[in-house]
Protein backbone atom coordinates (compact mmCIF):
# COMPACT_ATOMS: atom_id res chain seq x y z
CA UNK A 1 0.00 0.00 0.00
CA UNK A 2 1.29 3.44 -0.92
CA UNK A 3 2.41 5.44 2.07
CA UNK A 4 0.79 8.87 2.36
CA UNK A 5 2.13 11.96 4.03
CA UNK A 6 0.19 13.00 7.11
CA UNK A 7 -0.98 16.37 8.30
CA UNK A 8 -1.10 17.11 12.05
CA UNK A 9 -2.74 14.21 13.86
CA UNK A 10 -2.22 11.51 11.24
CA UNK A 11 -4.77 12.62 8.62
CA UNK A 12 -3.39 12.18 5.05
CA UNK A 13 -1.87 15.43 3.84
CA UNK A 14 -4.10 15.76 0.78
CA UNK A 15 -7.31 15.11 2.73
CA UNK A 16 -6.38 17.62 5.42
CA UNK A 17 -5.50 20.25 2.80
CA UNK A 18 -8.89 19.79 1.13
CA UNK A 19 -10.81 20.09 4.40
CA UNK A 20 -8.69 23.11 5.38
CA UNK A 21 -9.63 24.79 2.08
CA UNK A 22 -13.34 24.05 2.59
CA UNK A 23 -13.28 26.08 5.82
CA UNK A 24 -11.00 28.72 4.28
CA UNK A 25 -13.31 29.33 1.30
CA UNK A 26 -16.38 29.73 3.48
CA UNK A 27 -14.64 32.07 5.93
CA UNK A 28 -13.10 34.34 3.33
CA UNK A 29 -16.35 34.49 1.36
CA UNK A 30 -18.43 35.48 4.38
CA UNK A 31 -16.00 38.10 5.71
CA UNK A 32 -15.42 39.42 2.20
CA UNK A 33 -19.17 39.84 1.77
CA UNK A 34 -19.49 41.59 5.13
CA UNK A 35 -16.80 44.07 4.08
CA UNK A 36 -18.71 45.16 0.94
CA UNK A 37 -22.22 45.22 2.44
CA UNK A 38 -22.13 48.89 3.56
CA UNK A 39 -21.04 50.01 0.09
CA UNK A 40 -23.75 47.85 -1.51
CA UNK A 41 -26.45 49.26 0.75
CA UNK A 42 -25.45 52.87 0.20
CA UNK A 43 -25.19 52.37 -3.58
CA UNK A 44 -28.63 50.72 -3.90
CA UNK A 45 -30.35 52.98 -1.37
CA UNK A 46 -31.16 50.36 1.27
CA UNK A 47 -31.32 51.95 4.75
CA UNK A 48 -28.21 51.13 6.78
CA UNK A 49 -30.00 49.21 9.52
CA UNK A 50 -31.67 46.95 6.95
CA UNK A 51 -28.31 46.22 5.34
CA UNK A 52 -27.22 44.71 8.65
CA UNK A 53 -30.52 42.80 8.68
CA UNK A 54 -29.52 40.86 5.56
CA UNK A 55 -27.85 38.33 7.85
CA UNK A 56 -30.72 38.00 10.34
CA UNK A 57 -32.86 35.34 8.66
CA UNK A 58 -29.79 33.41 7.60
CA UNK A 59 -28.45 33.46 11.16
CA UNK A 60 -31.70 32.07 12.58
CA UNK A 61 -31.78 29.32 9.97
CA UNK A 62 -28.13 28.49 10.75
CA UNK A 63 -28.86 28.20 14.47
CA UNK A 64 -31.83 25.88 13.97
CA UNK A 65 -30.42 23.78 11.11
CA UNK A 66 -26.93 23.08 12.53
CA UNK A 67 -28.05 20.28 14.91
CA UNK A 68 -29.99 18.62 12.07
CA UNK A 69 -27.00 18.67 9.73
CA UNK A 70 -24.73 17.32 12.48
CA UNK A 71 -27.04 14.32 12.87
CA UNK A 72 -27.34 13.94 9.10
CA UNK A 73 -23.55 13.72 8.78
CA UNK A 74 -23.64 10.68 11.09
CA UNK A 75 -26.35 9.10 8.96
CA UNK A 76 -25.27 9.94 5.41
CA UNK A 77 -21.54 10.57 5.73
CA UNK A 78 -19.14 13.49 6.07
CA UNK A 79 -18.36 14.03 2.40
CA UNK A 80 -22.00 14.38 1.19
CA UNK A 81 -22.61 17.02 3.86
CA UNK A 82 -19.48 18.94 2.85
CA UNK A 83 -20.71 18.88 -0.75
CA UNK A 84 -24.14 20.09 0.35
CA UNK A 85 -22.65 22.89 2.45
CA UNK A 86 -20.39 24.10 -0.37
CA UNK A 87 -23.30 23.91 -2.82
CA UNK A 88 -25.46 26.00 -0.49
CA UNK A 89 -22.67 28.55 -0.10
CA UNK A 90 -22.01 28.76 -3.86
CA UNK A 91 -25.68 29.05 -4.83
CA UNK A 92 -26.33 31.63 -2.11
CA UNK A 93 -23.36 33.77 -3.18
CA UNK A 94 -24.37 33.56 -6.85
CA UNK A 95 -27.97 34.51 -6.00
CA UNK A 96 -26.73 37.44 -3.88
CA UNK A 97 -24.56 38.61 -6.79
CA UNK A 98 -27.55 38.54 -9.18
CA UNK A 99 -29.77 40.43 -6.74
CA UNK A 100 -27.10 43.05 -5.99
CA UNK A 101 -26.43 43.54 -9.70
CA UNK A 102 -30.15 44.08 -10.28
CA UNK A 103 -30.21 46.64 -7.49
CA UNK A 104 -27.17 48.50 -8.81
CA UNK A 105 -28.82 48.73 -12.24
CA UNK A 106 -32.06 50.00 -10.64
CA UNK A 107 -34.13 47.13 -12.03
CA UNK A 108 -36.38 47.14 -8.96
CA UNK A 109 -37.26 49.20 -5.91
CA UNK A 110 -34.77 48.97 -3.03
CA UNK A 111 -37.35 47.18 -0.84
CA UNK A 112 -37.79 44.43 -3.43
CA UNK A 113 -34.01 44.11 -3.72
CA UNK A 114 -33.67 43.89 0.07
CA UNK A 115 -36.25 41.08 0.36
CA UNK A 116 -34.59 39.13 -2.47
CA UNK A 117 -31.17 39.72 -0.90
CA UNK A 118 -32.47 38.45 2.45
CA UNK A 119 -33.82 35.27 0.83
CA UNK A 120 -30.67 34.71 -1.24
CA UNK A 121 -28.50 34.94 1.86
CA UNK A 122 -30.91 32.66 3.75
CA UNK A 123 -29.90 29.81 1.43
CA UNK A 124 -26.51 29.82 3.12
CA UNK A 125 -28.00 29.74 6.61
CA UNK A 126 -30.17 26.77 5.66
CA UNK A 127 -27.77 24.66 3.58
CA UNK A 128 -24.31 26.16 4.17
CA UNK A 129 -24.45 25.02 7.80
CA UNK A 130 -24.08 21.41 6.62
CA UNK A 131 -20.33 21.53 6.02
CA UNK A 132 -19.11 22.85 9.39
CA UNK A 133 -19.94 19.83 11.61
CA UNK A 134 -18.88 17.44 8.82
CA UNK A 135 -15.39 18.93 8.48
CA UNK A 136 -14.77 18.92 12.25
CA UNK A 137 -16.04 15.34 12.60
CA UNK A 138 -13.91 14.16 9.65
CA UNK A 139 -10.73 15.56 11.22
CA UNK A 140 -11.59 14.21 14.68
CA UNK A 141 -12.28 10.71 13.34
CA UNK A 142 -8.87 10.49 11.67
CA UNK A 143 -6.90 11.90 14.60
CA UNK A 144 -5.55 10.04 17.65
CA UNK A 145 -6.72 11.53 20.93
CA UNK A 146 -3.20 12.65 21.86
CA UNK A 147 -2.87 14.66 18.63
CA UNK A 148 -6.42 15.94 18.24
CA UNK A 149 -5.71 19.36 19.75
CA UNK A 150 -3.03 20.05 17.15
CA UNK A 151 -5.31 18.97 14.31
CA UNK A 152 -8.29 21.01 15.49
CA UNK A 153 -6.03 24.04 16.02
CA UNK A 154 -4.78 23.69 12.45
CA UNK A 155 -8.36 23.50 11.16
CA UNK A 156 -9.29 26.58 13.18
CA UNK A 157 -6.40 28.36 11.48
CA UNK A 158 -8.35 28.12 8.21
CA UNK A 159 -11.06 30.36 9.59
CA UNK A 160 -8.54 32.84 10.99
CA UNK A 161 -6.72 32.99 7.66
CA UNK A 162 -10.02 33.43 5.81
CA UNK A 163 -10.96 36.48 7.91
CA UNK A 164 -7.74 38.14 6.73
CA UNK A 165 -7.88 37.08 3.07
CA UNK A 166 -11.60 37.74 2.49
CA UNK A 167 -11.59 41.53 3.04
CA UNK A 168 -8.30 41.75 1.11
CA UNK A 169 -9.71 39.99 -1.97
CA UNK A 170 -13.13 41.67 -1.98
CA UNK A 171 -11.97 45.06 -3.38
CA UNK A 172 -9.91 43.26 -6.05
CA UNK A 173 -13.09 41.48 -7.23
CA UNK A 174 -15.00 44.74 -7.80
CA UNK A 175 -14.82 44.31 -11.56
CA UNK A 176 -15.81 46.81 -14.29
CA UNK A 177 -18.90 44.91 -15.45
CA UNK A 178 -20.07 43.37 -12.17
CA UNK A 179 -19.13 46.23 -9.85
CA UNK A 180 -19.96 45.56 -6.18
CA UNK A 181 -21.62 42.28 -7.16
CA UNK A 182 -18.21 41.01 -8.31
CA UNK A 183 -16.89 39.75 -4.94
CA UNK A 184 -19.93 37.50 -4.39
CA UNK A 185 -19.78 36.15 -7.95
CA UNK A 186 -16.08 35.33 -7.61
CA UNK A 187 -16.48 33.71 -4.18
CA UNK A 188 -19.25 31.57 -5.68
CA UNK A 189 -16.90 30.40 -8.45
CA UNK A 190 -14.18 29.62 -5.89
CA UNK A 191 -16.66 27.55 -3.87
CA UNK A 192 -17.76 25.64 -6.99
CA UNK A 193 -14.12 24.86 -7.75
CA UNK A 194 -13.66 23.61 -4.20
CA UNK A 195 -16.81 21.51 -4.54
CA UNK A 196 -15.33 19.69 -7.55
CA UNK A 197 -12.10 19.10 -5.62
CA UNK A 198 -13.98 17.57 -2.68
CA UNK A 199 -16.10 15.41 -4.99
CA UNK A 200 -13.13 14.10 -6.99
CA UNK A 201 -10.30 13.96 -4.45
CA UNK A 202 -11.63 13.55 -0.89
CA UNK A 203 -12.37 9.97 0.24
CA UNK A 204 -15.32 9.36 2.53
CA UNK A 205 -14.42 8.98 6.19
CA UNK A 206 -13.49 5.38 6.86
CA UNK A 207 -14.00 5.81 10.60
CA UNK A 208 -17.52 7.24 10.63
CA UNK A 209 -19.53 5.56 13.41
CA UNK A 210 -22.53 3.48 12.44
CA UNK A 211 -25.64 5.62 12.65
CA UNK A 212 -28.33 4.72 15.11
CA UNK A 213 -31.43 6.76 15.86
CA UNK A 214 -31.07 8.34 19.27
CA UNK A 215 -33.52 9.79 21.75
CA UNK A 216 -32.92 11.96 24.78
CA UNK A 217 -36.14 11.22 26.64
CA UNK A 218 -36.50 8.19 28.86
CA UNK A 219 -39.70 7.07 30.62
CA UNK A 220 -41.17 10.54 30.74
CA UNK A 221 -37.92 12.13 31.96
CA UNK A 222 -37.10 15.32 30.06
CA UNK A 223 -33.60 16.60 29.52
CA UNK A 224 -33.15 20.14 30.82
CA UNK A 225 -32.08 22.66 28.16
CA UNK A 226 -28.51 23.88 28.57
CA UNK A 227 -29.58 27.51 28.74
CA UNK A 228 -31.47 26.66 31.95
CA UNK A 229 -28.54 24.82 33.53
CA UNK A 230 -27.15 27.01 36.35
CA UNK A 231 -23.63 25.72 35.63
CA UNK A 232 -23.77 27.06 32.08
CA UNK A 233 -26.27 29.94 32.04
CA UNK A 234 -23.78 32.64 33.20
CA UNK A 235 -21.31 31.64 30.47
CA UNK A 236 -24.05 31.73 27.82
CA UNK A 237 -25.22 35.17 28.99
CA UNK A 238 -21.64 36.45 28.89
CA UNK A 239 -21.01 34.84 25.50
CA UNK A 240 -24.24 36.21 24.01
CA UNK A 241 -23.46 39.79 25.05
CA UNK A 242 -19.88 39.50 23.75
CA UNK A 243 -21.11 38.06 20.44
CA UNK A 244 -23.74 40.81 20.09
CA UNK A 245 -21.09 43.47 20.69
CA UNK A 246 -18.57 42.01 18.26
CA UNK A 247 -21.13 41.47 15.49
CA UNK A 248 -22.63 44.93 15.96
CA UNK A 249 -19.24 46.60 15.78
CA UNK A 250 -18.19 44.63 12.71
CA UNK A 251 -21.38 45.42 10.79
CA UNK A 252 -21.33 49.11 11.74
CA UNK A 253 -17.64 49.61 10.94
CA UNK A 254 -18.07 50.00 7.17
CA UNK A 255 -20.68 52.75 7.49
CA UNK A 256 -18.47 54.64 9.95
CA UNK A 257 -15.46 54.49 7.63
CA UNK A 258 -17.48 55.66 4.60
CA UNK A 259 -18.77 58.63 6.59
CA UNK A 260 -15.42 59.37 8.25
CA UNK A 261 -13.57 59.52 4.92
CA UNK A 262 -16.35 61.33 3.04
CA UNK A 263 -15.81 59.10 0.00
CA UNK A 264 -18.21 57.22 -2.24
CA UNK A 265 -18.98 53.68 -1.03
CA UNK A 266 -16.88 52.11 -3.79
CA UNK A 267 -13.90 54.40 -3.15
CA UNK A 268 -13.99 53.62 0.59
CA UNK A 269 -14.05 49.85 0.07
CA UNK A 270 -10.28 49.44 0.18
CA UNK A 271 -10.10 51.35 3.47
CA UNK A 272 -12.85 49.15 4.96
CA UNK A 273 -10.88 46.07 3.92
CA UNK A 274 -7.70 47.36 5.58
CA UNK A 275 -9.55 48.01 8.86
CA UNK A 276 -11.12 44.55 8.86
CA UNK A 277 -7.75 42.94 8.15
CA UNK A 278 -6.18 44.74 11.12
CA UNK A 279 -9.03 43.48 13.31
CA UNK A 280 -8.64 39.90 12.07
CA UNK A 281 -4.89 39.94 12.68
CA UNK A 282 -5.44 41.33 16.21
CA UNK A 283 -7.89 38.52 16.97
CA UNK A 284 -5.41 35.92 15.74
CA UNK A 285 -2.65 37.57 17.78
CA UNK A 286 -4.75 37.08 20.91
CA UNK A 287 -5.77 33.48 20.25
CA UNK A 288 -2.57 32.14 18.71
CA UNK A 289 0.02 34.35 20.42
CA UNK A 290 -0.70 36.14 23.69
CA UNK A 291 -2.92 33.46 25.27
CA UNK A 292 -0.27 30.81 24.66
CA UNK A 293 2.65 33.02 25.63
CA UNK A 294 1.23 33.93 29.03
CA UNK A 295 -0.74 30.71 29.70
CA UNK A 296 -3.89 32.75 30.31
CA UNK A 297 -6.68 31.01 32.22
CA UNK A 298 -10.41 31.12 31.40
CA UNK A 299 -10.98 33.34 34.43
CA UNK A 300 -8.34 35.82 33.20
CA UNK A 301 -9.70 35.74 29.65
CA UNK A 302 -13.24 36.49 30.84
CA UNK A 303 -11.99 39.64 32.57
CA UNK A 304 -9.28 40.92 30.22
CA UNK A 305 -11.38 40.23 27.13
CA UNK A 306 -14.28 42.55 27.86
CA UNK A 307 -12.02 45.14 29.51
CA UNK A 308 -9.87 45.48 26.39
CA UNK A 309 -12.93 45.38 24.10
CA UNK A 310 -14.51 48.23 26.12
CA UNK A 311 -11.39 50.36 25.65
CA UNK A 312 -11.37 49.69 21.89
CA UNK A 313 -15.04 50.66 21.51
CA UNK A 314 -14.43 53.88 23.45
CA UNK A 315 -11.63 54.79 21.04
CA UNK A 316 -13.83 54.07 18.00
CA UNK A 317 -16.69 56.14 19.46
CA UNK A 318 -14.56 59.29 19.62
CA UNK A 319 -12.02 58.56 16.88
CA UNK A 320 -10.97 61.82 15.20
CA UNK A 321 -9.85 60.17 11.96
CA UNK A 322 -9.71 56.93 9.98
CA UNK A 323 -6.55 55.54 11.56
CA UNK A 324 -7.94 56.05 15.05
CA UNK A 325 -10.97 53.99 13.96
CA UNK A 326 -8.64 51.24 12.72
CA UNK A 327 -6.69 51.28 16.00
CA UNK A 328 -9.86 51.12 18.08
CA UNK A 329 -11.28 48.30 15.99
CA UNK A 330 -8.04 46.32 16.30
CA UNK A 331 -7.98 46.79 20.09
CA UNK A 332 -11.61 45.66 20.32
CA UNK A 333 -10.84 42.61 18.18
CA UNK A 334 -7.92 41.80 20.47
CA UNK A 335 -10.33 41.87 23.42
CA UNK A 336 -12.89 39.68 21.68
CA UNK A 337 -10.03 37.31 20.85
CA UNK A 338 -9.53 36.89 24.60
CA UNK A 339 -13.19 36.79 25.63
CA UNK A 340 -14.45 34.12 23.24
CA UNK A 341 -11.99 31.38 24.31
CA UNK A 342 -12.74 32.42 27.90
CA UNK A 343 -16.44 31.64 27.84
CA UNK A 344 -16.01 28.67 25.48
CA UNK A 345 -13.41 27.02 27.69
CA UNK A 346 -15.21 27.98 30.89
CA UNK A 347 -18.52 26.48 29.82
CA UNK A 348 -16.83 23.32 28.54
CA UNK A 349 -14.97 22.82 31.83
CA UNK A 350 -18.12 23.40 33.88
CA UNK A 351 -19.81 20.18 32.71
CA UNK A 352 -19.00 16.49 32.41
CA UNK A 353 -17.44 14.90 29.34
CA UNK A 354 -20.75 13.38 28.26
CA UNK A 355 -22.35 16.85 28.07
CA UNK A 356 -19.78 18.45 25.77
CA UNK A 357 -21.87 18.11 22.60
CA UNK A 358 -24.84 19.81 24.23
CA UNK A 359 -22.66 22.69 25.43
CA UNK A 360 -21.22 23.08 21.94
CA UNK A 361 -24.75 23.20 20.53
CA UNK A 362 -25.76 25.90 23.01
CA UNK A 363 -22.72 28.00 22.06
CA UNK A 364 -23.55 27.58 18.36
CA UNK A 365 -27.08 28.82 18.99
CA UNK A 366 -25.79 31.85 20.89
CA UNK A 367 -23.48 32.78 18.03
CA UNK A 368 -26.27 32.45 15.48
CA UNK A 369 -29.09 34.26 17.23
CA UNK A 370 -27.02 37.30 18.25
CA UNK A 371 -26.84 38.52 14.64
CA UNK A 372 -30.56 39.37 14.75
CA UNK A 373 -29.77 42.37 16.99
CA UNK A 374 -27.19 43.93 14.65
CA UNK A 375 -29.74 46.08 12.73
CA UNK A 376 -30.68 47.85 15.98
CA UNK A 377 -27.09 49.00 16.43
CA UNK A 378 -26.88 50.27 12.85
CA UNK A 379 -30.18 52.11 13.43
CA UNK A 380 -28.57 53.79 16.44
CA UNK A 381 -25.60 54.71 14.27
CA UNK A 382 -27.90 56.47 11.79
CA UNK A 383 -29.14 58.73 14.59
CA UNK A 384 -25.87 59.28 16.47
CA UNK A 385 -22.62 57.89 15.10
CA UNK A 386 -20.99 57.20 18.47
CA UNK A 387 -24.06 55.55 20.03
CA UNK A 388 -23.49 51.87 19.06
CA UNK A 389 -19.87 51.95 20.19
CA UNK A 390 -20.73 53.64 23.49
CA UNK A 391 -23.46 51.03 24.02
CA UNK A 392 -20.92 48.30 23.26
CA UNK A 393 -18.52 49.82 25.80
CA UNK A 394 -21.28 49.89 28.42
CA UNK A 395 -22.18 46.25 27.78
CA UNK A 396 -18.53 45.19 28.00
CA UNK A 397 -18.07 47.02 31.31
CA UNK A 398 -21.24 45.34 32.60
CA UNK A 399 -19.79 41.94 31.62
CA UNK A 400 -16.52 42.87 33.35
CA UNK A 401 -18.46 43.45 36.57
CA UNK A 402 -20.43 40.25 35.94
CA UNK A 403 -17.19 38.30 35.58
CA UNK A 404 -16.11 39.44 39.04
CA UNK A 405 -19.49 39.08 40.77
CA UNK A 406 -21.03 35.89 39.36
CA UNK A 407 -19.81 32.76 41.23
CA UNK A 408 -19.53 30.59 38.10
CA UNK A 409 -17.50 33.18 36.21
CA UNK A 410 -15.50 34.22 39.25
CA UNK A 411 -14.53 30.62 39.92
CA UNK A 412 -13.93 29.63 36.29
CA UNK A 413 -11.21 27.00 36.00
CA UNK A 414 -7.86 28.56 37.03
CA UNK A 415 -5.84 26.30 34.72
CA UNK A 416 -4.44 27.82 31.49
CA UNK A 417 -6.70 27.60 28.44
CA UNK A 418 -5.51 24.75 26.23
CA UNK A 419 -4.90 24.84 22.49
CA UNK A 420 -8.11 22.84 22.10
CA UNK A 421 -10.09 25.53 23.93
CA UNK A 422 -8.65 28.20 21.63
CA UNK A 423 -9.38 26.08 18.56
CA UNK A 424 -12.98 25.55 19.68
CA UNK A 425 -13.42 29.30 20.18
CA UNK A 426 -12.15 29.97 16.68
CA UNK A 427 -14.25 27.23 15.09
CA UNK A 428 -17.45 28.37 16.80
CA UNK A 429 -16.98 31.75 15.11
CA UNK A 430 -17.63 29.98 11.82
CA UNK A 431 -21.28 30.02 12.82
CA UNK A 432 -23.44 32.27 10.66
CA UNK A 433 -22.59 35.90 11.29
CA UNK A 434 -19.46 35.18 13.24
CA UNK A 435 -16.89 37.91 12.85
Amino acid sequence: MEKTLAAPGGLPKQSFAIIFCVSLVTAMGNTGMISVLPAIGRSIGIPDFLVAGVFSLSALLWAFSSPFWAQASDKYGRKPLMLLGLSGFAVSMAACAIVVSAGLHKLANWMVIFVLFLLARALFGLFGAASNPATQAYVAEHTPVAQRTQSMSSLAGAFGLGTVIGPFLAPLFILPVLGLAGPMAMFSLIALTMLVVVWRKLPESAHRPKYEARTHAFAGEKERPMWRDPRITPFLIYGFIVAVSQTAQGQTLGFLIIDKLGMSPTQAQGFIAIAMMFGAVAGLLAQWGIIRMFDMTPRQLLRWGVGVAAAGNLLVAFAPDYWAVVAGYAISSLGFGFARPGFTAGSSLAVDMGEQARVAGAIAAVNGVNVVLAPAFVWLYEHYHSAPFLLNMTMMLAMLAYAFVNPQLRNADPKPATLEDQAAATLEKEDEGGM
